[in-house]
């Protein structure tokens, strides 16, 4: 019998006093659970296990992979310390547990709370563990969640990072305290708007001067950030400077709770109305004075230009520059709109920028709609996709022959770490002789179950495309003989446009259509 060990470590359970607690809590995990199996005589398949994830998170990764190996039946039993550790949802507990783990052969087995799918007469305790295992997140849910709101309400900062031109005050807890050296850039951006100067101007300005923006400043200055995910992320843009100008963070009042959680079970947050958000005013050291603000956010009212129904947001936030991967913006000259590169502007050599008319974007767009459907209805065409189809499956066959060898070889890897395992214990090897050797093989399991979670990522990929190859056609056909574009219908047909520069001596600019089908 071959047992697949899976590990859990949260929040809600982890000691925090040492950095070095939580891979003891997971390596005291595996050696229960090697142990146990070991006594019964199995094989170990594979030790799956997530860190700092909560039972209620389904995105875990090893959880994830640990389901995928289980449809396909490489092993046979599931093993963990107890049935929370797999999961605290009284649906998941019926849909794998109860459900299809019966159905691909798989018994799981918790130690702790006695969990056992081979016997029969323990369903109901464990349906029971489940229920009070569901009560026990959405409680804790519930306590958290009026925790933060009184703490809100009361002008605390609870956030993950202070907020550009702060620190957290590590002498009062949800305190905010100003960091002078960021804290004079923001006074520079208010009296510079203040002056007449424009946000993309500003950006420039900073970059020019080799300022790092916010997250670059915290990465600098080992502070807690979001890392970016876009290029040139050292660089200040216009967004930065307009969020900047419109936090009421930098008069003195906390400003929290502008987006909230759909639902306990999901880390998912969804904008709140302004209406809803906690605002407290006077809770710390302003940067900037009631004066300037005032003055700033006077002009920014003059300014605002609201959206019209018309082209001028018919691609908006699905033009993108296809040197830099920023969203283009929206500009107006002589009553014409163009899309531009958002990040032309705000550095030298930042990027060669892109450029378009919405009006050609426009066009281009329809003319391969009209293509599309051109060739769709040519029955050549439909022969030469059913070739592409073809082609498709080769590539999944391909796909799946380097998944099994990879799964072959994290197979050995599994093999030999449970056989020094066993060699340690039996005191054949010692400690250090055990960590050497085994963190080599670590490495390298590792290193082959990432190639096959991409590879499965891949295989997933090529079977929707053959799965919408006749949706394509019946959609496409909606679409034939355009004059103009809504934006129902950009929202619905296209996930983004990656718009270069006009090639010189023509009128032609290359785009490429990402399409939604």
């Amino acid at each position: 019998m071959k047992v697949a060990i899976y590990c859990r470590l949260s929040e809600e359970d982890r000691n925090k006093q040492l950095e070095t607690d939580d891979s003891k809590s997971i390596q005291n995990q595996k050696t229960m659970l090697l142990q146990y199996a070991m006594e019964q005589g199995w094989e170990l398949y594979n030790i799956y296990s997530d860190d700092d994830y909560t039972g209620s998170d389904r995105r875990r990764p090893a959880f994830n992979r640990l389901l995928k190996d289980a449809e396909q039946h490489r092993f046979d039993i599931v093993l963990c310390k107890t049935q929370s550790r797999f999961t605290r949802e009284l649906e998941l507990v019926e849909k794998y547990i109860h459900g299809l783990f019966p159905i691909w052969g798989i018994r799981f087995i918790s130690i702790v709370d006695n969990a056992d799918t081979a016997n029969k007469g323990n369903k109901k305790s464990r349906q029971i563990n489940g229920l009070v295992n569901e009560w026990y997140l959405e409680d804790m849910s519930e306590n958290i969640r009026s925790v933060l709101t009184n703490r809100r309400q009361n002008g605390f900062h609870i956030g993950a990072f202070a907020l550009y031109g702060y620190k957290k005050d590590p002498n009062q807890k949800g305190h905010l305290i100003v960091d002078e050296e960021a804290a004079s850039v923001v006074r520079e951006v208010f009296t510079l708007f203040s002056q007449g100067y424009g946000k993309t101007a500003i950006a420039r300005m900073l970059n020019d001067r080799g300022i790092p923006n916010p997250t670059e400043y915290k990465r600098l200055h080992g502070l807690r950030y979001q890392p970016p995910k876009m290029k040139n992320s050292t660089l200040w843009k216009y967004s930065a400077i307009a969020s900047m100008l419109s936090n009421e963070i930098y008069i003195g009042n906390m400003v929290q709770g502008k987006y909230g959680s759909i639902s306990y079970k999901t880390k998912q947050n969804k904008p709140r109305p302004k209406s809803e958000w906690y605002i407290v005013e006077g809770t710390h050291e302003p940067i900037i004075d009631k004066e300037l603000w005032d003055r700033v956010q006077q002009l920014i009212a003059q300014k605002a230009k609201p959206f019209s129904a018309g082209t001028i947001g018919l691609f908006a936030r699905k033009a993108r520059c296809a040197y830099c991967g920023y969203v283009m913006c929206s500009s107006k000259s002589h009553d014409l709109h163009y899309l531009r590169c958002s990040n032309r502007h705000v550095a030298k050599d930042a990027c060669v920028g892109s450029f378009i008319p919405v009006k050609r974007l426009e066009q281009l767009v329809i003319a391969e709609l009209n293509r599309l459907s051109a060739a769709y209805l040519d029955t050549d065409q439909l022969a030469q996709n059913i070739q592409f189809t073809n082609t498709l499956q080769e590539q999944k066959e391909h796909l799946a022959a380097s998944i099994a060898t990879y799964q072959k070889k994290v197979q050995e890897y599994s093999s030999g770490i449970q056989g020094l395992y066993l060699d340690k214990v039996k005191g054949l090897i010692s400690e250090a002789d055990y960590l050497a050797f085994s963190k080599n093989f670590t490495t390298e399991r590792a290193r082959l179950m990432h190639l096959i979670e991409e590879s499965e990522k891949q295989m997933v990929q090529l079977t929707d495309k053959q799965e919408k190859g006749d949706y394509r056609r019946a959609l496409i056909m909606q679409y034939t003989n355009l004059d103009h574009l809504t934006r129902e219908m950009v929202d619905l047909l296209i996930d983004y446009i990656s718009v270069g520069r006009r090639i010189p001596g023509t009128q032609d600019v290359p785009i490429e259509i990402h399409w939604n089908f």
